[in-house]
C-alpha cells in the first residue's frame, strides 16, 4: 500500500455517499499473455481499483454494496503449484485488511453476489471497460452485451470517481512530484546523449534506462524521434543527422504507478539552425502564454487560445499567417501548426481517467465538446480548481499531408499563406511539456528539477 488504511476508506466513504445507493462493481486488471498465457505483459493494475483498494496485484474484482453496508475483495488465494514460480504473497484477506476491508470471497462467488444483488432489483453501477478481458467479463456478470457495455455504464459512477480523482491531494502530489522528477532525469540524460550519427533508438534505451535503474516502468510508449511532426511516432527508426531537431516524449510512473509527462526538443548537433531557433523562440512565447492563463476559475480553453494566439503571431511574422491572430485562434486557422490541445489532466493515468471518458473528465457539466478540427483535440477545457494537475504541451508542427489537404481545399485561405508555406514542407516538429498544479491563488510547476527550455538551457544541456 502505497498511502494509509485511512486515506483509502476516506475515499471509498466519499464514493458511497457521492452515488448514495445500489452496488458499486470493481473489476481489477488480470495477467495477459504476450503469445502464451504464462509469458506475459508486465502487469498494471487498473487506475480506479488502485485508487480506492490500493492493491497491485492481479485477478482480484471488488464491490461496494452501498444499500448493505459491506466492502468485499473477490480473489483466489495462490496454490502451491502458483508459490513455486511466484513465491509467496500475502493472503487476499491481508492485503484487503490493509486497505480496510474486512471481508474476502473467492472470486468464483462474484457472480453469485451479482446475481443476488440484481435478483433483489439493486442498481449495480459498473466503469465502462477499456479491456477487452473485462468486455467479457462483464458479459459473463451482467448479461450486458460488450457493444452495449459503455452506453450502460453508471453516469453517478464515473462522475463520483472523476469528481475525487481530479482533485490531488498532498499525499499524491508528493508521489507525482517523484514522478516528474524522475522523468525530467530521463529527458537530462537525452540532452546529454543525442548526437549525429546515433540511432533514436539508442536514445530511447538511455531513457527507459534512467527509471528502470530505480525501479519505475515508463509511464507510456516513449516518443524520440527526428520526424516530430508525427504527434505519436513510437518508430526509433531513423538515424539523426545534423540539422535534425529531436523531439522527446517521455515519463516515469512514480511511486503508487502516479505518472510524470515531459516533452523536449532539441538539436541533434551543439545547435539549432537559425530558422529552427525562430520556430522554438515562438514556440517558447507560446507555452508562456498558456501558463500565465493557469489560476483557479479560469477555462483551460483560455490557454488553449492563448498559445494558439501566440503561434498565430508567429506565423504572421515570418509570412506563413496573415490576418488577425486571435481571430485565427478563435476560427481554428491556427491548427494547420498546432493541430492538438494543450494539455491533459495526469494523475494515475498519465492522460487521467480518459477511460472514463474525455467529455466528463475533462470538461465541466453542460460544456460540448468541439467537434472541429484541432479543437476537438482539447482533452482539457473546464474551469481550473485547486489540486487539478495537469500538463501544458503547446507546439509547432509542419504536417506535409495536412498542408496538402488543407491547400486543395483552400481552407482558411483568409489566414494561411499556402504559396510561403512549400519552403517549410520539411522542418519537422517541435513542442515542449511541463506539469502543473492549481493552486489556491495560481499554478506551480510540479518537481523539484528544472527541465531545459530557453536556447540557453538547451544549450547548456547539451554541453553537460
Amino acid at each position: 500500500m502505497i498511502f494509509s488504511l485511512s486515506t483509502y476508506k476516506r475515499r471509498r466513504d466519499q464514493l458511497r455517499k457521492d452515488v448514495g445507493s445500489g452496488l458499486l462493481l470493481f473489476l481489477g486488471n488480470g495477467e495477459v499473455g504476450i503469445n502464451y498465457t504464462d509469458n506475459t505483459y508486465p502487469f498494471r493494475q487498473d487506475s480506479t481499483f488502485l485508487y480506492f483498494f490500493g492493491i497491485s496485484q492481479p485477478g482480484l474484482a471488488a464491490v461496494i454494496d452501498i444499500d448493505e453496508d459491506r466492502e468485499i475483495v473477490f480473489g483466489d488465494e495462490l496454490t502451491i503449484d502458483d508459490i513455486v514460480w511466484t513465491g509467496a504473497v500475502p493472503s487476499v484477506s491481508e492485503i484487503s485488511l490493509a486497505a480496510g476491508v474486512h471481508e474476502t470471497l473467492p472470486l468464483r462467488q462474484l457472480a453469485h453476489y451479482l446475481d443476488r444483488s440484481r435478483t433483489k432489483g439493486q442498481t449495480i453501477h459498473f466503469l465502462p471497460p477499456y479491456r477487452a478481458d473485462h468486455r467479457v467479463w462483464l458479459w459473463e456478470l451482467l448479461h450486458v452485451e460488450p457493444t452495449a457495455q459503455e452506453k450502460c455504464a453508471s453516469m453517478p459512477f464515473i462522475r463520483a470517481v472523476v469528481s475525487q480523482r481530479n482533485h490531488k491531494d498532498a499525499e499524491e502530489l508528493a508521489c507525482i512530484e517523484k514522478a516528474v522528477d524522475l522523468s525530467t532525469e530521463m529527458h537530462l540524460a537525452a540532452y546529454r546523449t543525442v548526437r549525429p550519427g546515433m540511432h533514436e533508438a539508442e536514445v530511447a534505451a538511455t531513457v527507459a534506462e534512467v527509471a528502470a535503474r530505480q525501479g519505475y516502468p515508463l509511464a507510456f510508449p516513449t516518443i524520440a524521434t527526428v520526424r516530430g511532426q508525427v504527434l505519436h511516432n513510437h518508430g526509433f527508426i531513423h538515424t539523426m543527422e545534423e540539422g535534425d531537431i529531436f523531439l522527446l516524449d517521455a515519463g516515469a510512473e512514480g511511486p503508487g504507478h502516479y505518472a510524470g509527462d515531459l516533452s523536449s526538443s532539441m538539436p541533434v548537433g551543439r545547435r539549432f539552425t537559425s530558422r529552427q531557433e525562430e520556430i522554438y523562440a515562438i514556440h517558447l512565447e507560446s507555452f508562456r502564454a498558456a501558463v500565465d492563463q493557469l489560476r483557479p476559475g479560469t477555462p483551460f480553453r483560455e490557454a488553449h487560445l492563448a498559445a494558439a494566439t501566440k503561434i498565430a503571431e508567429g506565423m504572421k511574422s515570418l509570412g506563413l499567417m496573415k490576418g488577425d491572430p486571435a481571430e485565427a485562434a478563435a476560427t481554428g486557422a491556427y491548427a494547420l501548426f498546432f493541430p492538438c490541445g494543450v494539455g491533459h489532466m495526469m494523475g494515475l493515468d498519465v492522460h487521467d481517467m480518459e477511460n472514463l471518458g474525455e467529455q466528463y473528465v475533462g470538461y465541466a457539466d453542460g460544456e460540448t465538446k468541439s467537434t472541429c478540427f484541432g479543437f476537438k483535440s482539447l482533452r482539457l477545457a473546464r474551469p481550473l480548481e485547486p489540486g487539478f494537475v495537469f500538463t501544458v504541451e503547446p507546439g509547432i508542427y509542419f504536417i506535409p499531408e495536412l498542408m496538402d489537404q488543407w491547400e486543395s481545399e483552400r481552407r482558411f485561405a483568409d489566414f494561411i499563406c499556402y504559396d510561403k508555406l512549400h519552403s517549410w514542407r520539411d522542418f519537422t516538429g517541435l513542442r515542449n511539456e511541463l506539469n502543473y498544479v492549481i493552486t489556491n491563488d495560481g499554478a506551480k510547476r510540479l518537481g523539484t528539477l528544472d527541465k531545459p527550455m530557453t536556447l540557453e538551457e538547451v544549450y547548456a544541456a547539451k554541453e553537460a
